[in-house]
């Protein structure tokens, strides 16, 4: 059994070991509001130090674990126990929700959906909206009337009347909670948080938001934490679970044998299902060719592989719709931006230019839609995957690249 984890033990550690952790503790401590808050402990050394670092600054901290699915997998099985382990150390309660149904229905059926219609989703930033953070909220209120989560993503979130910020922020930002990348630029997830709303970063927390992971995982060791050493997750909850994206979505989708063409519409290979491929890839496309090609587009009514060498590969524009402004209002005009398009993706400079929403836009709630313009050309624009925009490290919305212009 581990030793538990208490205040004096901290103490005694000498917390300000490194400037930054000494600087995120003074600012729990003076947080303003109640210091009584839900942590969302995945079960590895990010959250298990988030909330080491919330009862440290005398926070009432109560430990939640969202069971998504069954058997192994980095938020299952494996995660429960480890995430158990810690709130044992911690000396506060550990809570289990069961969301298995809301993870199948807004997660793992729209994922299916998507590729079956040759977009490839991005789950995480819809799940953190969907299912974990608006979950766990509503959960940690009516249990416990707690109005306030901590998660362990290397973000920041301020109120924009208390920053200090020299630069004009292209559009209005009054009144607005702000959301910036982490400071360490390795490991910022600010990318999969476009999508929450202004409620929800009111009542989140990100203590880690100013630590390296590097800082994280040598604080975890000297607060003696069980998970201070455990492997980072290095893919997708459910690639972890099933052991491929392909043989996640082998489950679910049958063969559907077509052809492998290039922009001319020359036939050069055949495949057994366009929801095994996505936009920009070059390996496993499955055919010999002079130089290397890339997939450029999916063609669901065709069932056809549209394949490019990488001269022909680029993009100059792309439509982005659903879009959810952050830290600004909805601008009404064209505005300078850089865009990143994937997680592992740099920023790049853009023009961005509102336009009119589509029925599926409005339906959904989010009615803003626009046009990206790439100063550079840019490859793998990928129908499905979420566009972000950024101004320096503040983030002012994101939304998803849409498949049709």
């Amino acid at each position: 059994m581990p030793p538990k984890f208490t205040t004096s033990k901290i103490m005694d550690s000498t917390p300000s070991a490194t400037s930054a952790v000494g600087n995120t503790l003074k600012r729990l401590q003076s947080f303003s509001g109640e210091h009584r808050v839900v942590v969302g402990l995945s079960g590895g050394v990010d959250s298990s130090l988030t909330a080491a670092l919330l009862v440290e600054a005398g926070w009432l901290v109560e430990g939640l674990t969202l069971w998504l699915m069954s058997g192994k997998g980095a938020c299952c099985s494996d995660g429960l126990i480890d995430a158990a382990g810690i709130c044992q150390q911690l000396g506060i309660s550990h809570n289990v929700l069961d969301s298995r149904s809301l993870f199948k229905k807004e997660i793992v059926e729209k994922l299916v959906n998507g590729y079956q219609a040759g977009v490839t989703p991005l789950p995480c930033s819809q799940c953190n909206r969907a299912v974990k953070f608006s979950e766990m909220l509503q959960w940690a209120e009516k249990k416990f009337g707690i109005n306030r989560l901590a998660t362990g993503h290397y973000a920041r979130v301020r109120d924009y009347e208390e920053m200090d910020l020299l630069i004009d922020i292209p559009g209005q930002t009054s009144g607005r909670n702000v959301l910036l990348r982490g400071l360490d630029s390795n490991k910022d997830q600010s990318y999969f948080l476009y999508d929450l709303s202004q409620e929800v970063l009111g009542k989140v927390v990100f203590p880690l938001g100013e630590l390296t992971k590097e800082e994280t995982r040598k604080e975890a060791v000297r607060y003696g934490l069980r998970t201070a050493q455990k492997p980072e997750s290095q893919d997708l909850c459910l690639v972890e679970h099933y052991g491929s994206m392909r043989a996640f979505l082998d489950e679910y989708l049958p063969p559907n044998k077509g052809e492998i063409v290039l922009n001319d519409g020359s036939v050069i290979g055949n495949h057994d299902g366009i929801h095994h491929f996505t936009i920009g890839q070059r390996k496993g496309i499955g055919v010999s060719w002079s130089e290397p090609l890339h997939v450029v587009r999916l063609e669901e009514k065709a069932n056809r592989v549209v394949v490019a060498p990488r001269s022909d590969s680029g993009t100059a524009k792309c439509i982005v719709g659903e879009i959810n402004w952050v830290s600004i209002a909805p601008p009404r005009g064209n505005i300078a931006i850089e865009v990143q398009v994937r997680y592992r993706s740099k920023p790049v400079k853009a023009e961005l230019i509102p336009i009119e929403p589509t029925k599926k836009d409005i339906s959904i709630k989010r009615p803003f839609r626009c046009i990206i313009n790439f100063q550079d050309k840019q490859f793998s624009i990928t129908p499905g995957q979420a566009a972000v925009f950024y101004f320096g490290d503040i983030l002012l919305g994101g939304g998803i690249i849409q498949k049709d212009s």
